[in-house]
């Protein structure tokens, strides 16, 4: 069966459907990870968008009950150039398609993905839609011009209760932005005793729990659209240690006083170099975000740039002068992508540990 993909610029991609017919416009976007599908589905930073593969040959090992990094996954699309219908890994339990069709995601693939990369690499991410093969294209070309981002991605993902995860090391609170489930894990090896918040929760609440820490978590979407969390990042700065992912380090720069700006075509991948400028080394790290924080920006604030990208020179990562906060905008957990950079972590308890020592 013949499926369409259509671009707000008029571009129109002609393929085969595979997944569910549920057609919703989104940002469309491209990841340069060769494996990791499964981990990429679900995580929730993806809300809103159609995610597109760089590397040809998606599905081959299927999915499996241990690789979600969330629920329910929120993607709305999934592009591809080669779909594998019969998966051959010892651990996989369903093919991609009955994994599409569960969670009501559509997808095309024999589409021509490396013409469409090279037209977001020169022209920028743009809003997109799939469609059946006898939609009117100009109709669909309007409705993507005239329709806006969305504004709210993370009011969607985010948990709507405050719930824990018991462990008897120190306690952390995981504001939910979209928190990826392998940030709990990693928190959980080393002995954390988490509390889920919802991404609105006030400082009050947070810091009734006596947390030795707080993580601020990834998530989707502009951080400029979350102005009513900054306050609450900044009540929280000076009272307890604070660590922050991908959204949670753009929130933090902003609540310190710097800038934020959407990229071009965004960093999505696993395979990003970034430099780490307190010690000179290099990791290869997973990413997944649309914006970054303007480096110029940090100049007035509280913060200095420790971590950069070595492709775009962009920033990668702040610490506070003053108080222990800092943030890495890739992400140290590290599904899907190598694990260079797991050990912020183990910094975050050190400082955790540092500053129970002092107290």
């Amino acid at each position: 069966m013949e499926r369409l993909l259509v671009l707000e610029d008029g571009s129109v991609y002609r393929g085969k459907a595979f997944g569910s017919d549920n057609f919703r416009i989104g940002e469309l976007v491209f990841n340069t990870s060769m494996t990791g599908y499964q981990e990429i589905l679900t995580d929730n930073s993806y809300y809103g968008q159609i995610v597109m593969m760089t590397y040809p040959l998606i599905g081959n090992y299927g999915i499996n009950r241990d690789d979600y990094e969330s629920i329910d996954p929120v993607v709305f699309g999934f592009v591809v150039k080669d779909y594998c219908e019969e998966p051959s890994n010892w651990r996989s339990q369903q093919n991609l398609d009955s994994f599409l069709k569960a969670h009501n995601i559509p997808g095309i693939y024999d589409v021509d993905t490396r013409a469409i990369t090279l037209k977001i690499r020169e022209e920028g991410t743009m809003r997109a839609t799939l469609c059946d093969p006898d939609a009117d294209i100009d109709k669909v070309v309007e409705t993507l011009k005239n329709t806006d981002y969305l504004h709210d991605q993370v009011s969607h993902v985010s948990t709507n209760k405050i719930y824990p995860v018991p462990n008897t090391g120190k306690k952390v609170v995981l504001i939910d932005f979209g928190a990826k489930l392998n940030i709990v894990r990693e928190l959980s090896k080393r002995g954390c005793d988490l509390i889920v918040v919802p991404y609105n929760t006030s400082s009050e609440t947070i810091m009734s729990f006596h947390p030795d820490g707080v993580m601020l978590s990834n998530g989707p979407g502009n951080p400029e659209d979350l102005p009513e969390v900054l306050d609450t990042i900044r009540e929280l700065i000076p009272q307890t240690v604070v660590f922050g992912i991908c959204l949670g380090h753009q929130l933090i720069s902003l609540a310190c006083g710097a800038k934020t700006y959407k990229l071009k075509f965004g960093h999505r991948g696993g395979n990003h170099p970034v430099i780490n400028l307190t010690n000179g080394t290099i990791e290869i790290t997973s990413q997944n975000h649309g914006y970054a924080v303007d480096i110029d920006s940090l100049k007035d604030t509280q913060l200095e740039m420790v971590y950069q990208a070595l492709n775009d020179k962009s920033c990668e990562g702040v610490k506070h002068k003053q108080y222990p906060c800092f943030s890495a905008q890739f992400h140290p957990e590290a599904s899907a992508g190598p694990q260079d950079s797991r050990l912020l972590f183990d910094i975050f308890v050190d400082m955790m540990n540092e500053v129970s020592e002092n107290a």
